[in-house]
């Protein structure tokens, strides 16, 4: 490749041009002949099992209809696997990994992400994922990081948080609430994984870098899993062009910055200096500086913005459904002024209504492995070595099948049971937000502990007013994301303070 790139570099344009062509038409038929022969190959192994998805073409799969609906995968897949008998549909398409979708609870179970996440816990399998799993599990696990955690969130919510949606009320402002959100998850997470204040949501400081370059890596990783054929970002990344150059500078800020916190941290605790986070705790199990990294990138990207898209879009609805915002307020207003880990633990409408936001609009809509082997789903549906293999929750958390005739309103009681009104435990393969099975989300109740530390903290104070009234479009990134943002007018709240 880099023989190829000092010719394109030093060669005039009737040279170049003509090579371009010779090498993507190359691409272009190595993935066509791969496409080819896996399809054939696998559908003679498994001629008698179930498959259904989108119209398929000769040669070119389902890569029509897919390019038509790329704008709105999401509405598209939801509508197949609600016609499909099984609850899965295989796309099938030039230019791509077969790929099987399920909303099916019976079916349990990276390239794209492997620039950015390296050799972290998300992105390896086997025993260094064993390893990971074990060193993370243990550390999620103690009471001291659960404390840290709420100390970390009480100066962020109160310091910076509350005094920016206070000065917005009085000035009569509209925020964009998914921007505050986002920001807040940024500064916090890093508190926590790194014991580093970026400010990201302080005003006064200038804008993180380190923030922005995980924005950029997060969006173009993404737009990786979309595209039609992946040649294409293959190619832009062998050349260094377009959006995987930028990719690259990203990734390249991202990863020397990390690098510098990590030798700086490992100077201070040969100093003998106390720090709670979770770096920290990694150099103390003797990682390298390199695994170290790729742990801290990994925790980073799981938790920069689910909860922030959690609760973006959990405001959102609560200003829809007027009767649960008045629920989740008296539920609030009856803790503590000062809340703590216990206080949290018994907002019990409060954690059903994020479940049942999270039904709705999922953090992560599609997350997706790939087959070690050839093997057979529980529903009948093939899968073949190297498959890519995507479970779905926003497709899920709109089967009736599932969550019955009801499952396009927002009802947090359907999470409720019994006279203290408990959460109701439910499958982790029905509701699979947070995975399921050996990989199940190591911090689901810091997330929960997140969420609801900044909506109870919120809704005592103020009432958040949608400005736009029609439905927002979901963009699905890594996160979920609303486009144009969350536009609110922040009120003072008085008609439930001591009702």
């Amino acid at each position: 490749m880099a023989f190829l790139f000092s010719i394109l570099t030093s060669s005039p344009l009737n040279v170049v041009l003509p090579t371009l062509v010779v090498f993507f038409s190359l691409i272009f038929i190595y993935n066509a002949l791969q496409s080819l022969f896996h399809h054939f190959i696998s559908d003679g192994k498994y001629s008698n099992c179930s498959s259904y998805g989108p119209e398929k073409h000769l040669l070119i799969g389902s890569l029509i209809p897919f390019y038509k609906n790329r704008r709105r995968l999401l509405g598209w897949y939801t509508k197949l696997l609600a016609e499909s008998p099984t609850g899965t549909i295989v796309v099938d398409r030039l230019g791509a990994r077969r790929t099987i979708i399920t909303a099916n609870p019976e079916n349990p179970f990276t390239d794209i992400l492997g620039d950015l996440l390296g050799c972290g816990i998300f992105n390896v399998d086997g025993e260094a994922w064993h390893v990971r799993r074990k060193l993370a599990s243990h550390e999620f696990s103690t009471k001291s990081l659960r404390d840290f955690v709420v100390k970390a969130l009480k100066s962020e919510v109160h310091d910076r948080l509350l005094p920016i949606l206070s000065s917005s009320e009085k000035k009569k402002k509209v925020v964009d609430m998914q921007d505050l959100l986002r920001r807040l998850a940024f500064d916090n997470i890093c508190k926590i994984t790194m014991g580093t204040d970026p400010g990201f949501l302080d005003e006064s400081m200038p804008v993180s870098e380190l923030a922005s370059a995980f924005d950029v890596a997060a969006e173009i990783s993404a737009s990786r899993g979309m595209a039609p054929v992946s040649a294409v970002w293959k190619a832009k990344r062998a050349f260094g062009v377009g959006s995987e150059k930028r990719l690259k500078v990203a990734v390249e800020l991202i990863h020397g910055s990390i690098m510098e916190i990590i030798k700086e941290k490992r100077k201070g605790m040969e100093m003998k200096l106390v720090h709670n986070d979770l770096l920290s705790r990694l150099i103390q199990g003797g990682q390298s500086n390199e695994v170290i990294r790729d742990m801290v990138i990994s925790f980073i990207m799981a938790g920069k913005d689910t909860t922030s898209s959690a609760l973006t879009w959990f405001f959102w609805l609560l200003s829809c459904n007027p009767n649960v915002e008045k629920e989740v307020v008296r539920e609030v207003m009856q803790a503590k002024e000062v809340i703590g880990y216990q206080e949290l633990k018994e907002m019990k409408f409060l954690e059903a209504s994020l479940c049942e936001s999270m039904r709705l609009y999922p953090p992560v809509v599609w997350d997706s492995k790939h087959a070690a082997g050839d093997d057979q789903m529980p529903d009948g549906t093939r899968v073949g070595g190297g498959d890519r293999v995507t479970y779905f929750p926003y497709g899920m958390g709109r089967m009736e099948k599932l969550w019955g005739e009801d499952r396009n309103e927002f009802k947090p009681c359907r999470w409720l049971v019994g006279d203290r009104r408990e959460v109701a435990p439910v499958s982790p393969y029905k509701f699979s937000v947070f995975q399921a099975g050996p990989r199940v989300c190591l911090g689901r109740e810091m997330a929960f502990v997140q969420m609801k530390y900044v909506a109870a903290a919120l809704l005592r104070r103020f009432k958040l007013r949608r400005v736009d009234k029609e439905l927002p479009v979901l963009v699905p990134l890594l996160t979920s994301h609303m486009a144009g943002g969350l536009n609110m007018v922040v009120e003072k709240r008085v008609d439930l303070l001591r009702n």
